[in-house]
């Protein structure tokens, strides 16, 4: 990766990759506890303070895996090669 285009372009290829497996997890993983969530029955309370958290939890991983981790690794990649961030943003 020698300029701004090629770290953007790998930046946008390995979330591309990770799209789909990290969407079909999150969907399944929702699918499973939101039953659990509107449930009635014995032992729902307990269930309902298990499945909460969870759901939180999954889609905060989402958020972070996709908008967070792409631009923390840009930034990491920039100081590695001692560049300041801002000298490899494009200007218009």
């Amino acid at each position: 990766m020698k300029n701004w285009n090629d770290l953007r372009e790998a930046i946008v290829e390995g979330a591309v990759k990770r799209l789909r497996p990290k969407v079909m997890t999150v969907g399944v993983m929702f699918m499973g506890l939101i039953p659990i969530m509107w449930s009635a029955g014995a032992g729902a309370d307990t269930m309902k303070r298990i499945a909460a958290p969870m759901i939180g939890g999954i889609f905060t991983s989402f958020i972070m895996e996709f908008v967070c981790l792409s631009c923390h690794l840009r930034h990491l990649e920039m100081e590695l090669r001692g560049q300041e961030a801002c000298e490899m943003i494009p200007t218009a």
